[in-house]
């Protein structure tokens, strides 16, 4: 994930297996200088926190397209047809 902070500095995040934390790479691209790091506690509980939301938006995504397509199987339409008696 790349997060830009202004046009001098970009911040990058990535997981790494050997590390007990995510790494973020700082890269200012005016003086093209990189520091590679881990995340400090705030940026860490903040990753864990984006990262459990992104997962439970996901789970609830699935969760309402598997409720649609047994809806659709119930009645016996497509999905195109239900657009069609509801459009």
């Amino acid at each position: 994930m790349m997060v830009e902070t202004g046009a001098a500095e970009q911040l990058i995040y990535t997981e790494n297996p050997k590390m007990t934390r995510p790494i973020i790479r700082i890269h200012n691209v005016q003086t093209d200088e990189i520091i590679d790091r881990e995340m400090n506690d705030a940026e860490y509980e903040q990753f864990l926190a984006d990262k459990a939301k992104a997962e439970a938006a996901q789970a609830e995504a699935q969760a309402k397209g598997e409720a649609k397509a047994a809806l659709l199987e119930r009645l016996g339409i497509t999905e195109e047809e239900a657009r069609l008696l509801l459009g």
